[in-house]
């Protein structure tokens, strides 16, 4: 599994809801990259078109909060984010996150240190984010071993199957 990513930063705010993630008035859409295309699109409909491809979202404080719907982390994957990484995140979009592969990291504090476009240097392993431009280096939350099995894996789907030999 990939451990390292390297990013440009796109800064979105405090309490960003799955509804602005990935609006509600999407929710028929079934192809994945139709779903991606609509990422934060609650923010601005110009995000998904112009996100760069392995680019990190970063955000503030209750990332994710609002409905426990999986469109959201499903959203950002096919918009083509690396990782996103916040002050903290709601639980259950944690959770649903990591559970789809997605890389989900709490640097307390990043959200005030990294501007939108900024490279950034995310270390699973290490737990460092380094901002390329300004050569800082921010410790992040280690993830526990099983949410590392799990992306290793690819999400918990291919881990099952892996598990149980399907």
């Amino acid at each position: 599994m990939k451990t390292v990513f390297e990013g440009k930063a796109l800064v979105v705010g405090n309490n960003v809801d799955t509804d602005l993630i990935y609006p509600g008035r999407f929710l028929e859409l079934t192809d994945p990259r139709e779903i991606g295309s609509h990422c934060l699109a609650g923010i601005s409909e110009d995000i998904s078109p112009n996100f760069p491809e392995g680019g990190i979202v970063v955000a503030g404080t209750n990332f994710g909060c609002g409905s426990s719907r999986e469109h959201a982390p499903i959203a950002l994957i096919n918009m083509g984010a690396a990782a996103v990484l916040a002050d903290s995140f709601a639980r259950i979009f944690f959770r649903n996150g990591i559970n789809l592969g997605l890389p989900l990291v709490v640097c307390k504090g990043i959200s005030g240190h990294v501007q939108n476009g900024q490279t950034l240097r995310l270390d699973l392993n290490a737990g460092t984010v380094t901002i390329a431009e300004t050569g800082e280096i921010l410790h992040a939350e280690a993830l526990g071993g099983k949410a590392m099995e799990i992306l290793e894996a690819g999400g918990i789907k291919p881990l099952m199957r892996k598990r149980f030999g399907k």
